[in-house]
C-alpha cells in the first residue's frame, strides 16, 4: 500500500523531494547527525520508483567525468580524494544494509570489463596507465590476461580485462524500499501520491499544500527537467534491461560470476550486467531514444527493439545462453548533467541544497551525497564537505530542439562506433567526435 499523501500544509527543517537513493541516504544520515530534525519526504509515486529502484544493480565507485576533468577543475589531490571517497561508499552501503537488516542481496565481487576486440585491449591498456597516474593502486584496478578474463567470466571473443574489486552487486529495489522502512521508524515523514508543482526558497508546492522548511533538498534525478525552472538542468536518458530466468548449477560453472562480480566490456554503446542472488542475468544498456523536452513518460520505459538488441547481446556475449528464457524487461530515466559531472550542494541564502547527475552511476555515489548532504545541511566541517563535487554547478542543456537533435545524434554515433572499430582495427573517429557531448575526454 502507497504511503499517505501530503495532507496539508505544514512546517519542518528539512523537506526532500524525491524518495530514492539520494533523499532517502539523505534523511538516513539527517537523522544519525540530529534526530531532533523534523523532516519530510515528498515523492510522486512510490518510494524507490524512479531510476534508485529499476537500476542495473551495480553500487560502484564510478564517476560520470573523469579524474583528469575533475582535477583540471579543482586539482589532482582533491580528484583523487573523491574516487577513495566514492570507493568507501561501496563499502559503506554493504555495512549500512548488514546493521540495518536490510536484504539488499549485497555482494561485493567487484567488476570485469572485458576487452573483446584488439582495439578495446588497447584502450584497457591506456586506461589503466590513466588509472596509475590518478592513484589508483593495483589492488584497486589491474589489467587481466585472457585466461585470467575468463575466469570472472567466460564471454565470447574475450582477449583480457580490467578488473576492479570496488563494486558490489545489489538488489537496488530491496535497498531502496528498506531505506523507506528505516527512515521511517526513525520518524521521517515520508509522503507518497504527493506531486510536487514548484519548489523555491524554503517552499515546496504540492497539490496537498505548502511545506515549508530551512532546507529543501531536490532529489530527483531524471524527473529534474518536470520542475519549473529547472527544464535544462538534467537530460533524461532511458536506460533498459532485460533478464534471464534462474540458470543451473552446470550454466554458472561454464559462464562464471562465481563471486556475482557485475560485468561490461569496452564498447562505447554502454551495457552492464550482474549475476543475481537467485541466478538470473540481469543486463541492460543504453540506445533508447531521448525524447523531445525531457519528457517522461511511462510508456518510454517499453521499448520493444532495445529489448530484443540487449538480448541478441547478452548472447553473443555469452553463447551459454542460447535457448534460455528471458522472463523480465523493464527501464526508467536516468539525470544526466550537459557536462557529465554530478554534484551536491547548497545555497545557504534560498536553502536550496541538491545532489544527483549520476549518469547511471549514482548506487554508491547517492550514498556519498546524502552523507554530503547531511554534513552541509547540518553544518559539520568535515572532509566529505570539501570534495570537488560540493557546490559544482553544471551549465544548462541547449534549448530544442538542439538539445534533442544533439543527444539523440550522440547515440546515434555510439551505436555505429563499435561496428567501425571492428572493421577498421582502429580507435572510432565517431567516438572521438561525439566525445564532449558525451562524457568523454
Amino acid at each position: 500500500m502507497p504511503r499517505p499523501t501530503l495532507p496539508g500544509s505544514t512546517d519542518c527543517d528539512v523537506a526532500i523531494v524525491g524518495a530514492g537513493f539520494t533523499g532517502l541516504w539523505t534523511a538516513y544520515y539527517l537523522t544519525q547527525a540530529d534526530p531532533r530534525l523534523r523532516i519530510v519526504v515528498l515523492e510522486k509515486d512510490v518510494a524507490g520508483f524512479g531510476a534508485s529502484g529499476r537500476n542495473g544493480g551495480w553500487c560502484s565507485a564510478l564517476f560520470p567525468s573523469s579524474l583528469a576533468r575533475v582535477g583540471s577543475r579543482k586539482g589532482r589531490d582533491a580528484a583523487i580524494r573523491l574516487k577513495r571517497a566514492l570507493e568507501d561508499a561501496v563499502v559503506e552501503v554493504g555495512d549500512v544494509a548488514a546493521r540495518e537488516g536490510i536484504d539488499a542481496h549485497y555482494a561485493r565481487g567487484g567488476t570485469i570489463v572485458l576487452a573483446r576486440t584488439p582495439v578495446q585491449l588497447r584502450r584497457a591498456r591506456a586506461d589503466l596507465a590513466n588509472a596509475r597516474t590518478w592513484g589508483q593502486r593495483p589492488e584497486c584496478v589491474r589489467l587481466l590476461g585472457e585466461d585470467a578474463a575468463r575466469e570472472h567470466l567466460n564471454a565470447a571473443g574475450t582477449l583480457g580485462g580490467i578488473y576492479t574489486p570496488h563494486c558490489a552487486a545489489i538488489h537496488p529495489a530491496r535497498l531502496v524500499r528498506g531505506l523507506a522502512r528505516i527512515v521511517e521508524a526513525r520518524g521521517v515523514a515520508v509522503h507518497e501520491r504527493t506531486p510536487v508543482r514548484k519548489l523555491g526558497p524554503r517552499r515546496v508546492h504540492t497539490d496537498g499544500g505548502v511545506v515549508r522548511a530551512e532546507v529543501v533538498v531536490r532529489a530527483t534525478e531524471g524527473y529534474t527537467a518536470g520542475l519549473p525552472g529547472y527544464e535544462r538542468s538534467l537530460a533524461p536518458l532511458y536506460s533498459l534491461m532485460v533478464a534471464t530466468e534462474s540458470l543451473s548449477d552446470s550454466d554458472w560453472l561454464d559462464i562464471g560470476l562465481g563471486q556475482r562480480q557485475t560485468f561490461s566490456d569496452g564498447r562505447h554503446l554502454i551495457i552492464y550486467g550482474q549475476r543475481t542472488q537467485d541466478g538470473r542475468i540481469a543486463f541492460g544498456g543504453r540506445g533508447a531514444p531521448y525524447h523531445f523536452r525531457s519528457r517522461t513518460e511511462p510508456a518510454f520505459d517499453v521499448e520493444p527493439r532495445v529489448f530484443a538488441d540487449l538480448r541478441r547481446t547478452l548472447v553473443g556475449l555469452l553463447p551459454q545462453l542460447r535457448g534460455v528464457r528471458f522472463t523480465h524487461a523493464w527501464g526508467g530515466a536516468l539525470g544526466v548533467p550537459r557536462d557529465w559531472h554530478a554534484s551536491v550542494g547548497l545555497d545557504r541564502a534560498t536553502g536550496l541544497a541538491w545532489g544527483g547527475g549520476y549518469v547511471g552511476d549514482g548506487v554508491g555515489a547517492s550514498n556519498l551525497a546524502g552523507r554530503t548532504l547531511s554534513d552541509l545541511i547540518t553544518g559539520e566541517e568535515t572532509e566529505r564537505a570539501s570534495l570537488p563535487w560540493v557546490n559544482h554547478r553544471s551549465r544548462a542543456w541547449e534549448p530544442e530542439p538542439l538539445r534533442w537533435l544533439g543527444v539523440n545524434l550522440g547515440l546515434r554515433v555510439m551505436t555505429l562506433a563499435d561496428p567501425e572499430e571492428v572493421r577498421t582495427g582502429r580507435p572510432s573517429l565517431l567516438a572521438r567526435a561525439v566525445a564532449p557531448l558525451v562524457g568523454g575526454h
